[in-house]
């Protein structure tokens, strides 16, 4: 069990990883609309491996039988570890190659703002809030990490709670699918 949960994990992490590092490519006006729409639907895919391994397990190492717990867990340890992968991918992107991240996405959420007819005193208050945000975000490894793992990891837990729900099986499921 350990290394398919490892393996998955792995591939979850590095597909969602990938998406990442090639989206710091677009422009911030650009990840705001399609690339967050893409950036999530890239995490769902990855998390679609959670299903393969919870039928592998459950089909190859234990007889066809799952109880809803040992699905969850499985779920929930393979998004550990591909969230782990994000969040150091994240790290390394953000240090190295866009530490002005937070002032581009402040500078695009403002720019939507205006476009969108806010009025002006409500931009000002959120410029306000994300430039402080901003600095903590900025200043902060542990804020940093922390906001990281709250983009991914509540995907892969739901998608673990859903997976668990429709793959278990207990043990006279399996009785009568044998006898039909």
């Amino acid at each position: 069990m350990k290394k398919l949960i490892l393996v998955y994990g792995l591939l979850s992490g590095f597909l969602c990883s990938i998406w990442m590092f090639f989206s710091a490519a677009i422009s911030m006006d650009q990840m705001m609309d399609i690339g967050m729409i893409l950036g999530f639907a890239t995490m769902i895919l990855a998390f679609s491996f959670i299903f393969v391994a919870i039928i592998k397990f459950r089909n190859n190492e234990n007889n066809g039988i799952i109880s809803f717990g040992k699905a969850f867990q499985i779920g929930a340890l393979i998004s550990l570890i591909a969230s782990t992968i994000y969040v150091i991918t994240w790290m390394i992107e953000f240090q190295f190659f866009i530490p002005d991240f937070f002032e581009k996405y402040t500078a695009a959420c403002i720019k939507k703002m205006q476009e969108s007819g806010a009025p002006q005193i409500e931009i000002d208050k959120t410029l306000k809030e994300m430039q402080e945000q901003g600095v903590m975000y900025k200043n902060n490894a542990w804020y940093r990490i922390l906001a990281t793992y709250l983009e991914i990891l509540p995907v892969g837990l739901l998608i673990s709670l859903i997976a668990a729900f429709i793959l278990k099986r207990n043990s006279s499921k399996t009785e009568e699918l044998s006898t039909n």
